[in-house]
């Protein structure tokens, strides 16, 4: 799929186009071989560089070719809505040309729907550095927030680590610590990407675009922080878990064992008393019955006493 925006100068408003123009904005998603050829057929882009950005197992990095720079990032994406925190990471690639900005993604993501909707401040498809800037601003943010909702439900199964008895809390930790080591390697590699094009010169770089850059930078190490801090509160946090886990069911299965053993005296009272020997007057009193579960009843409770004593029970 392919979409064309220009940023109107007199009205200072996003249009969306239907025909490629100079100093536009071509967003394409998935692109079929037909597209890549009429993008790269009309801007002069490399073809292969496109192409590249397909795989998405792309690292991110910068790549010059001709009058063609490609710059690679990974971007985090939510694989599964139904499951939480089951975030993975998917390259992004950003083509310069000499009038044009080319932005690639294999599948639809909301880090493009602020620039689309016109709600991003001093956005301008003809200052392509800055727009190149403003993407790894909120690339950077979008780690946070993924970061920010894993730190949550870290807490939350914190809360319930004492009650804990099921493989699935420990499913979903997996999730979290799975999907922060997808978020470290890909942050480190944007942070190297992000170092080289703030020497300039890899694409131009203008003065009022400096501030920008940084903040990106600062996003981007203050996330690389947080995801080693959270991986380290994880590791401690999943190893305590099973160990809980363990516990708890230790702690069921002694249960068990207790009751089992205090619900057998009436089974073994009963077990003699119905064997086929002479019980003399015993056996002929009206009240034997009583006597019987009075005495099976008297021993169980004196054995579930000195269980629940030595914390057997």
């Amino acid at each position: 799929m392919m979409r064309i925006y220009k940023t109107e100068l007199e009205t200072n408003t996003l249009n969306e186009l239907k025909e490629m123009e100079e100093d536009c904005w071509i967003h394409l998603v998935h692109p079929t071989l037909d597209e890549v050829k009429q993008v790269c057929a009309k801007t002069g882009a490399d073809e292969r560089l496109i192409s590249k950005v397909l795989d998405e197992e792309e690292l991110s990095r910068i790549e010059v070719e001709g009058e063609s720079t490609l710059i690679v990032l990974n971007i985090p994406y939510l694989v599964d809505h139904a499951h939480k925190n089951k975030y993975r990471t998917l390259p992004l690639g950003i083509i310069h040309t000499n009038r044009y900005i080319i932005t690639i993604i294999l599948k639809e993501n909301k880090l493009f729907e602020d620039f689309e909707n016109g709600n991003v401040r001093d956005f301008h498809t003809e200052k392509k550095t800055r727009f190149t800037i403003q993407l790894l601003l909120r690339i950077s943010q979008g780690y946070l927030f993924g970061l920010d909702e894993m730190n949550k439900d870290i807490e939350r199964q914190e809360h319930q680590l004492a009650k804990a008895t099921k493989n699935q809390e420990l499913i979903e930790m997996l999730n979290i610590e799975k999907s922060l080591v997808y978020f470290m390697g890909s942050l480190k590699y944007n942070q190297a990407t992000l170092e080289r094009l703030s020497k300039g010169n890899v694409i131009p770089f203008y003065e009022e675009d400096k501030d920008l850059l940084e903040d990106a930078m600062i996003e981007s190490n203050q996330a690389i922080e947080m995801a080693t801090i959270y991986k380290e509160i994880m590791a401690s946090t999943t190893e305590t878990y099973a160990s809980i886990i363990s516990n708890n069911l230790n702690v069921i299965m002694k249960f068990l064992a207790g009751i089992t053993i205090v619900f057998s005296v009436p089974t073994m009272v009963a077990s003699f008393m119905g064997m086929n020997v002479p019980l003399g007057d015993f056996a002929t009193n009206p009240a034997s019955f009583f006597i019987l579960i009075l005495i099976s009843l008297g021993v169980a409770l004196l054995i579930a006493y000195w269980l629940k004593k030595k914390d057997m029970l």
